[in-house]
């Protein structure tokens, strides 16, 4: 008896924390253009930031507020908030208040953050199905015509 695995491929939605003003943000974005990786971008000065986007930041976020928040931002030397002494709660609020507390590019997909733009980081983000196929097709010598190429899952 013969049975055939199917595999559903789902990607995973990436958000992009930007400002308009930003170059990391622009650079951030033309890369993802470039490996026609899908995002949703989120303009921090847009709208009043999400509580629940700000909480997985935080989730995610491997030192907490230290990866997330520029403590050389004007606005928190100004405020002279100590952020290692408030709540959750009263974080995301003075973070709704102050988005430009935020450091600037973040990136954020169901599993893993990254803040600001690292040419060499950024791969992280490319799909798995994507990466085993270009390293599948770096050493084949017909790479323009090669299968894997052809039959790359987005």
């Amino acid at each position: 008896m013969t049975y055939k695995i199917f595999a559903i491929i789902v990607p995973l939605m990436i958000k992009i924390y930007t400002s308009p003003s930003c170059s990391s943000c622009r650079k951030v974005k033309k890369w993802f253009k470039e490996q026609e990786i899908p995002y949703v971008e989120k303009n921090i000065f847009a709208a009043t930031l999400n509580e629940n986007d700000l909480k997985e930041m935080l989730i995610k976020s491997e030192n907490g507020t230290e990866d997330i928040i520029s403590t050389k931002s004007k606005v928190v030397k100004e405020s002279g908030v100590d952020l290692d002494k408030m709540t959750i709660k009263e974080l995301i609020e003075f973070i709704r208040n102050n988005p430009s507390a935020l450091k600037r590019p973040i990136m954020v997909d169901d599993n893993k953050i990254q803040v600001g733009y690292n040419p060499d980081d950024i791969t992280v983000f490319i799909p798995q199905a994507k990466r085993i196929a270009k390293w599948a097709c770096e050493s084949c010598p017909e790479l323009d015509s090669c299968d894997h190429k052809q039959n790359e899952v987005d």
